[in-house]
């Protein structure tokens, strides 16, 4: 079993930044790759990113290349999600998701990821 808990989320402005924080505990030695989705309302939950946890190898979604960057930190189990230049549209609960079965990168759907987090809202004001 892998727990993730995140943190970060909050009120900012158009153009303001976030880094959202993700720690793993449990069997986190099991984590082949890490990541982040986000559900808007009245829209279902999507990709944003994702990072494989042996070798950094990051994979973002066209609608946040650019401005978001994710990360981690082995020794602490945590990985990252620093956004930057925040628009409203990004306005969505946003969850971590560990993939713990090797195979291809990116992960990019719901289903080949195991474990989730809470979510942490971010919303964006114009």
């Amino acid at each position: 079993q892998v727990q993730l808990v995140e943190s970060g989320g909050g009120l900012v402005q158009a153009g303001g930044s976030l880094r959202l924080s993700c720690a793993a505990s449990g069997r986190t030695f099991s984590v082949y790759v890490m990541g982040w989705f986000r559900l808007a309302p009245g829209k279902e939950r999507e990709f944003v990113a994702a990072i494989r946890w042996t070798d950094g190898s990051q994979y973002y979604a066209d609608s946040v290349k650019g401005r978001f960057t994710s990360s981690r930190d082995n020794a602490k189990n945590t990985a990252y999600l620093q956004m930057n230049n925040l628009k409203p549209e990004d306005t969505a609960v946003y969850y971590c998701a560990a993939r713990v079965a090797s195979g291809g990168f990116p992960a990019v759907h719901e289903t080949e990821y195991s474990y989730w987090g809470q979510g942490t809202q971010v919303t964006v004001s114009s």
